[in-house]
């Protein structure tokens, strides 16, 4: 069989399977990612990797998973994105975005190396305007609050949003119209081709216009909640009501169809240029988003359950039916994927394998564990079956960061959280697989950890029988599976050239 000679990959931030009708949720409407689903295969067992946001991304940009090494930053010296390889094939590739984390420290060199890249601006963190639209009256921007905002004070968001005149003024509609435009007026035109939508919604803030916003609270009628707090046991300590809560769920249940509403659009685009017939198509995210589980909210520092970290994966590809796959997978292998697809070698080590056979019919299996966590944080391995959450033991050293450009999530409203620069205490190493070398910086107790890396749990583990016990209300720590589990997560960390350090930190020395 003939396979694609196009890619188009949309990637929703935050984007909570549980939520979407084609994973059986009720709760909200999502009508076109129902209609991409109708003609894809649904993955089931498909898991985050290296989190959040951009770990997230460079997992599925480069191939290699790096919680391990680091806690949040750029591509480094011994890597290579797809695009990058795909440049030297001559493949046109494009970006359209709408998050500002690629355009900031940590982030800015994950688009140099398409060919052609579109930012739209506004949404969350982006420095877009210094002051408010003094002629702005309050629509289509309603009037919100900055409750539970990163600092709880006024964010560049609140001064942007009032710049908004109309729907297709909101960053989402837009990223999702201009790709859908480039479908039709340049990649129809293009025999090959991939086009990368890095979407931001419906992560926060859940902000929307008429007539989506209140469309699932009615009868809300105080100024928006847009911000949703990170907080463990929110209602149950007051950080915010029951009533609250649902509101904000609410509100992130408009975004969400909202920006189902201009998926649409490109899927539309699709169906007009017949771009259907060559063209392997994905959907995915970088993780889903705590609103109320188990009293969690946002993304606080807890394990990776299944809310957050049991993910959406959606292909579709011609000759392929539409249908369930329920092999384990997880996000470096929708790089291998597209690997495959160009047939393009990385030059650096990867941890990818790619989803084409089981596509295809060829494979019903491409991998027996996947592995993910936060850098500092606890690290989880899952076999499609099980999953095993091994917290840091003692006092959760020894840790290291590799990096040769050394940043990291810069906090714009708390800029004493960066990481510190490297000090006397480093040296030089050398990555799996480059001989490269690379600022290896030893972290000790006392000092200033990277945001995400702050304050982690000392032996809270974890081990749920997810299949039987997909609300992961029973923690089966002590059964007898633990020591099969924790000797697979011992094979997983050695098959990642996972650094040594990290066996003694989790008590697997």
């Amino acid at each position: 069989m003939k396979r694609p000679t196009r890619a188009v990959v949309v990637l929703l931030d935050s984007l909570n399977r549980h939520m979407l009708g084609s994973y059986g949720g009720t709760e909200f409407e999502t009508p076109n990612l129902d209609r991409f689903a109708a003609r894809s295969k649904r993955f089931l067992n498909h898991y985050t990797g290296s989190l959040p946001c951009m770990p997230a991304r460079h997992d599925i940009l480069v191939g290699a998973m790096d919680f391990l090494w680091r806690p949040w930053g750029s591509i480094e010296l011994w890597e290579r994105p797809i695009t990058y390889q795909l440049r030297r094939k001559e493949v046109p590739t494009m970006l359209f975005s709408d998050h500002p984390h690629l355009f900031e420290t940590g982030g800015e060199n994950y688009h140099t190396d398409f060919l052609g890249w579109e930012y739209l601006r506004g949404h969350e963190s982006d420095p877009w305007k210094t002051r408010e639209d003094p002629s702005w009256v309050g629509t289509p921007a309603l009037p919100a609050g900055s409750r539970f905002s990163i600092s709880g004070k006024k964010t560049h968001y609140d001064a942007s949003r009032t710049w908004f005149r109309e729907e297709l003024d909101f960053p989402g509609p837009r990223t999702m119209k201009e790709s859908a435009d480039w479908l039709r007026t340049s990649g129809a035109h293009h025999d090959s081709f991939l086009m990368f939508v890095d979407e931001f919604d419906p992560h926060e803030p859940f902000d929307t216009p008429a007539p989506w916003a209140n469309r699932y609270d009615p009868d809300w009628d105080k100024d928006l909640m847009i911000w949703p707090p990170y907080a463990i046991d929110g209602v149950k300590n007051g950080v915010l009501s029951e009533r609250e809560g649902r509101h904000v769920r609410a509100n992130y249940g408009s975004k969400l169809s909202m920006i189902d509403h201009w998926f649409g659009k490109i899927l539309d685009a699709m169906d007009e240029k017949s771009l259907w017939d060559d063209t392997l198509f994905i959907v995915c995210t970088d993780h889903g988003h705590y609103l109320g589980e188990r009293d969690l909210w946002g993304k606080p520092r807890v394990p990776q359950y299944e809310t957050l970290g049991h993910t959406p994966l959606m292909i579709a590809a011609p000759g392929v039916s539409a249908g369930t796959i329920d092999a384990l997978s997880t996000n470096v292998d929708i790089n291998a994927t597209l690997q495959d697809l160009f047939d393009v070698t990385p030059d650096h080590e990867t941890h990818g394998k790619s989803l084409l056979p089981l596509l295809y019919g060829e494979a019903t299996s491409v991998r027996e564990w996947a592995i993910g966590g936060v850098f500092g944080q606890w690290v989880q391995i899952q076999d499609g079956v099980n999953k095993y959450v091994r917290a840091p033991v003692g006092n959760g050293f020894p840790l290291s960061m590799w990096s040769n450009r050394w940043s990291t999530m810069p906090v714009s409203m708390a800029p004493g959280l960066r990481l510190p620069n490297p000090d006397r205490r480093a040296w030089l190493d050398f990555m799996p697989g480059s001989d490269i070398p690379v600022i290896r910086q030893p972290f000790e107790e006392g000092d200033m950890l990277p945001f995400w890396s702050l304050n982690p749990q000392i032996d809270d583990h974890h081990l749920y029988v997810v299949r039987d016990d997909p609300g992961e209300t029973e923690n089966r720590l002590g059964d007898p599976l633990e020591a099969r589990m924790k000797d697979m997560l011992i094979e997983a960390l050695r098959a990642v050239s996972a650094p040594e350090e990290h066996f003694t930190r989790l008590g697997l020395a």
